[in-house]
């Protein structure tokens, strides 16, 4: 008996770890709808990174390049797919490290070279999830608008 409600247990575990990843897998496509819908609906052309995280570039830079492990500096602005701004810095820029920041920005941010300008689409599962933080909602798209100031 004791062995068949380990099965059970483990049985339930493994369903349920595949519902999260179909759920997962779910709100990408939903995010990425969403993300080309809005592309489409502001007349915006964008790259898309085999990760999903969408980058327009409207300045490369001329300065050093960085990696997802870089110390920068960028200015930006976040706001959701409303145009609603939940967060961003002075034209100064605030310094961190890529490797402490949400999945998307670590993608992103390489794409451009010190100087360089653009912004990043980024689907909730390389945001914050469905969990959300703080001001940010659960599967919530994200899009910054992005200056690389310096690669430090």
């Amino acid at each position: 008996m004791r062995i068949f409600g380990l099965l059970v247990i483990a049985t339930s575990l493994l369903f349920l770890a595949g519902c999260k990843k179909h759920d997962a897998e779910e709100q990408a496509a939903i995010d990425d709808q969403l993300i080309q819908d809005y592309l489409i609906a502001n007349n915006l052309v964008a790259d898309k990174d085999p990760s999903g995280v969408y980058v327009i570039i409207d300045q490369q830079g001329a300065g050093p390049e960085c990696n997802s492990t870089s110390d920068v500096r960028v200015a930006y602005t976040g706001y959701f797919l409303d145009g609603e701004i939940f967060d961003g810095s002075n034209s100064q820029g605030i310094t961190f490290n890529l490797g402490g920041v949400i999945e998307g920005w670590r993608i992103g941010i390489p794409y451009f070279r010190e100087g360089g300008s653009g912004k990043l689409l980024i689907p909730s599962g390389l945001a914050y999830g469905p969990n959300g933080q703080g001001s940010i909602p659960g599967n919530a798209v994200l899009i910054f608008d992005i200056d690389l100031v310096e690669v430090l």
